[in-house]
């Protein structure tokens, strides 16, 4: 565990533009997507991260070739036509939970292939259950080495069969967009049922919007509300490049700034319409009070009244949540947060962890399966930052940034920290520069 970090407040009034790196959510898709491709693949602003990381490296063990440039942002993929070359091994997906079922479902549709996945201590408690149900129905044999239905297992593959089409999507959309972008290397005309329906509903939009990129020119799909149905003749065989967008999720954190320091951020290359649905997050601060207008190059957003709570439901854009959670001691009124039931299953119990980090806060907290109601106390936290605070982080890299633009508020009105991050470097897991950028900010909006 690394060090603990203490935030710097801003004195001054926020007033800088930035530029976040890359999705995760594109650039994981992205990349399973090209080793389906027959061609070369160049992946541009690709993110550099332990999530992406852990892909290319499970690539390179996999037989793919992979190569590098513009420190890890280009990434040039020859694809395989979704045929490994290497037929066993031992793959490990860490914490990534992109890695953990796209790569699965992926592994699942090889011949004659036999590999070993293992992930972190913490991915071997997510759930993996559904999906592997799932494979295991249509050909793939699970033998799980601890516990049933989770990592760590051996997986003995020979292609995938359409026999079963319906899935458990209730807990992850990940689920779903797994076997979505498999399913032409399974049959052209392919129909999956979820009949319980999914969450984070625009994360499979991306997979459908993006499997189409990949496509040749006969892809077609339709999306109701449990049922997808996807008419393909298999992705390309032509050289082409891919753009992947900056983190909508990423750039939350930054949008949020000014509720905290006041004044004005920019979000370079970040716009209210984006293949990732977390763009919808600058809906929710339209409503708290915060203006958001569009710029040359992004959007903005500024702070010029007193912030307010209300009630969202953060279901499609659930890893936002934390960005509004983590300052609403800020906030004038009570908040409301829905829709976060499933995110008790994803780094760490998010939901639990947010309210007790909250309270540690001296901030009133009532927490359900799927909601948190938040009573904001400033004056209690004005009293707990004279003595100083702690966040713990859980190894989940959002609550180390959304926490980290809440110790930017000048509390003690003097310029010192009062706040401190513990294992900082969570966060490299999908944003390493988080805290550079953030004293980049600060150190701009000082002059």
């Amino acid at each position: 565990m690394t060090p603990a970090l203490n935030i710097v407040p801003f004195v001054r009034k926020c007033d800088a533009s930035v530029r976040v790196p890359g999705s995760k959510s594109i650039s994981n898709r992205a990349l399973i997507l090209a080793s389906l491709c027959s061609g070369k693949v160049t992946l541009r602003g690709m993110l550099r991260s332990e999530d992406v990381d852990l892909m290319i490296a499970a690539f390179g063990q996999l037989g793919v070739s992979v190569e590098t440039a513009d420190e890890g942002t280009t990434v040039v993929i020859e694809g395989c036509g979704g045929e490994f070359p290497s037929k066993n091994g031992k793959i490990l997906v860490g914490n990534a939970g992109t890695v953990a079922r796209f790569l699965t479902a992926l592994l699942s549709v090889q011949k004659d292939a036999s590999y070993e996945l293992d992930g972190s201590p913490a991915m071997r408690q997510r759930p993996m259950n559904e999906l592997l149900a799932f494979l295991e129905k249509n050909g793939a044999e699970c033998v799980f080495l601890n516990k049933d239905g989770c990592f760590p297992f051996q997986l003995s593959a020979n292609g995938l069969s359409d026999k079963y089409q319906n899935v458990d999507a209730t807990k992850s959309s990940q689920v779903l967009s797994a076997i979505l972008m498999i399913s032409p290397a399974i049959c052209p005309k392919y129909s999956l049922s979820f009949d319980g329906g999914t969450v984070s509903v625009p994360f499979v939009d991306m997979t459908l919007s993006m499997m189409r990129a990949f496509s040749t020119d006969c892809f077609s799909s339709s999306f109701a509300s449990s049922r997808i149905e996807i008419e393909s003749e298999g992705y390309r065989d032509d050289d082409f490049d891919f753009v992947v967008e900056p983190d909508a999720t990423a750039a939350s954190y930054f949008l949020t700034l000014p509720i905290v320091a006041g004044g004005r951020c920019g979000l370079e290359g970040i716009h209210e319409v984006m293949l990732q649905g977390d763009s919808a997050y600058v809906e929710i601060l339209r409503e708290i009070g915060v203006e958001i207008c569009r710029t040359n190059q992004g959007i903005e957003s500024t702070m010029t009244r007193e912030p307010k709570g209300g009630t969202f439901d953060f279901n499609d854009i659930s890893d936002t949540f934390l960005s509004l959670a983590a300052i609403s001691p800020l906030l004038s009124s009570p908040l409301t947060i829905n829709g976060i039931a499933h995110t008790r299953k994803q780094e760490t119990d998010r939901v639990a962890a947010m309210a007790t980090e909250l309270r540690k806060l001296g901030q009133g907290v009532e927490e359900s399966e799927d909601q948190l109601h938040i009573s904001p106390n400033l004056n209690k936290l004005m009293q707990l930052a004279a003595n100083g605070v702690e966040i713990d982080t859980y190894k989940d890299h959002r609550f180390a940034m959304s926490f980290g633009i809440l110790g930017c508020c000048d509390l003690l009105e003097n310029g010192k920290s009062w706040l401190r991050i513990n294992d900082p470097n969570c966060c490299a897991k999908t944003f390493p520069e988080f805290f550079d950028k953030l004293e980049y900010v600060r150190r701009i909006s000082h002059k």
